[in-house]
C-alpha cells in the first residue's frame, strides 16, 4: 500500500487513474455477423499458416468447424487506422528531417537497410503481444492530453490515442516502424517513454536508452523493465539481461531515478517457476518423473498460485533485487 500511494504521488493524482476514456480494443471477438477473413486470419496466425499450408481452405471454414467455439478474435482494424492516421498527423512537427522515410501500409517507416544491418534486425515470424499493466496504464491516462511512446511496444491487443507504437515489426498495431538506437523524433518530443521487455533484445542498449532521454521532454516520465534471471526468449534476438545496477546505469545521470523496485509480477518466483516448468518440458517419461520427485512439483504451479506463500513474500528486498525475474525503473528528467 505504500508503494501504491508513492506512485500515485509520482504520478501526480489522489485517486485510482480511469484509463478506459480512450483505449480502443485491437481485437473483437468473432461473430457470424462480424466476420472478415482478412481481419480474422491478421488475429490468428496458427490459422493463417495453416491457410497458407492449404489444411483449411479459408479462415472462414476454420472459423464456422472450430474457431466459433474457441471464441476467437479478429483485428479491430478501421479503428486503429484511425487512430494511426490521427497519432501521425499530430507526430508532423517532431519527426526528424535526416532520416530517410517512407509510408509502408499506412505507416511512416525510418527502417532503412543500413539502420537493418546496424542493428541486426532479422526476418522472422515470430509475435511480440503483450498487455499493459496497471503501472504502465496509469502513466498513459496521467499523459492523456500528452504523448507517450511505447519503445519496442510489439502487437498491442489494445491501441491508445496518446501512445505511439513504436516497432521494428510492421504489425497491424505498429505506428511508426524504426529502431531505437535511432529514434525518428525530435529531442523533447514526449511526456513519456515506456519500454518494456525490450533493451535486453536491442542490440545497443546505451544507445537506445541515450535515444529515450533524448526524446523525453524536462520532466518527463519514464518506466523500464529490463530482466535479470529470466531465460533466453523473444524477438528478433535476446542480447542483454541487467541486473538492477546495470539499468540504473543505463539512465543515470542523465535521468533521476525516482524509485526502482521488484514489483510483484516481477518476483524471483516467476524465475524459479519458469526455469522449472521449461526444464521439466524437455523431459519425457522416467527422466522428467525423476526430476519430478526432487521435491519440486509445487513449483510447477502457476507463479500466482505461490505468491501468498510466505517464502515469497518474506523475501528480504535484497534477495528480491538478486533473484528478481526483472526490475522496474521509475524516473523523470529535470525540469530546466
Amino acid at each position: 500500500m505504500e508503494f501504491l500511494r508513492w506512485f500515485k504521488s509520482w504520478l501526480g493524482v489522489r485517486s485510482s487513474p480511469t484509463v478506459s476514456w480512450h483505449g480502443r480494443p485491437a481485437e473483437i471477438l468473432v461473430t457470424s455477423e462480424n466476420f472478415d477473413e482478412a481481419a480474422y486470419l491478421a488475429a490468428n496466425p496458427d490459422v493463417a499458416a495453416a491457410v497458407a499450408q492449404g489444411r483449411w481452405a479459408s479462415g472462414l471454414a476454420h472459423f464456422r468447424a472450430v474457431g466459433s467455439g474457441e471464441e476467437r478474435r479478429q483485428r479491430h482494424g478501421a479503428s486503429i487506422e484511425e487512430m494511426r492516421q490521427d497519432k501521425l498527423d499530430r507526430l508532423k512537427p517532431f519527426f526528424r528531417d535526416d532520416l530517410p522515410r517512407q509510408m509502408r501500409n499506412g505507416k511512416l517507416d525510418f527502417l532503412s537497410d543500413e539502420l537493418r544491418r546496424k542493428a541486426g534486425i532479422v526476418e522472422t515470424d515470430a509475435v511480440s503481444a503483450n498487455g499493459y499493466d496497471g503501472y504502465i496504464l496509469a502513466l498513459i491516462d496521467e499523459c492523456r492530453n500528452g504523448l507517450v511512446l511505447d519503445c519496442g511496444a510489439g502487437r498491442r491487443p489494445v491501441c491508445f490515442p496518446n501512445v505511439v507504437n513504436y516497432e521494428i515489426v510492421d504489425y497491424d498495431t505498429t505506428d511508426v516502424i524504426g529502431v531505437g538506437e535511432v529514434l525518428p523524433f525530435r529531442d523533447g518530443t514526449f511526456d513519456a517513454v515506456i519500454s518494456i521487455a525490450v533493451l535486453e533484445h536491442v542490440k545497443d542498449p546505451f544507445a537506445c536508452a541515450r535515444e529515450i532521454v533524448r526524446v523525453l521532454k524536462p520532466g518527463g516520465k519514464l518506466i523500464c523493465c529490463v530482466p535479470f534471471l529470466q531465460p533466453l526468449h523473444g524477438y528478433p534476438n535476446h542480447y542483454y539481461n541487467m541486473t538492477g545496477q546495470g539499468l540504473r546505469a543505463l539512465f543515470e545521470p542523465s535521468l533521476v531515478i525516482d524509485d526502482h523496485r521488484v514489483i510483484e509480477s516481477l518476483l524471483p518466483v516467476w524465475s524459479l517457476t519458469w526455469i522449472v516448468q521449461s526444464w521439466a518440458r524437455g523431459l519425457r517419461g522416467g527422466v522428467r518423473e525423476e526430476f519430478l520427485d526432487l521435491k519440486l512439483r509445487d513449483l510447477l504451479a502457476a507463479p500466482n498460485e505461490l505468491l501468498a506463500r510466505r517464502w515469497v513474500r518474506d523475501l528480504p528486498d535484497d534477495k528480491n533485487f538478486e533473484l528478481a525475474s526483472a526490475t522496474m525503473v521509475f524516473a523523470h528528467k529535470p525540469p530546466l
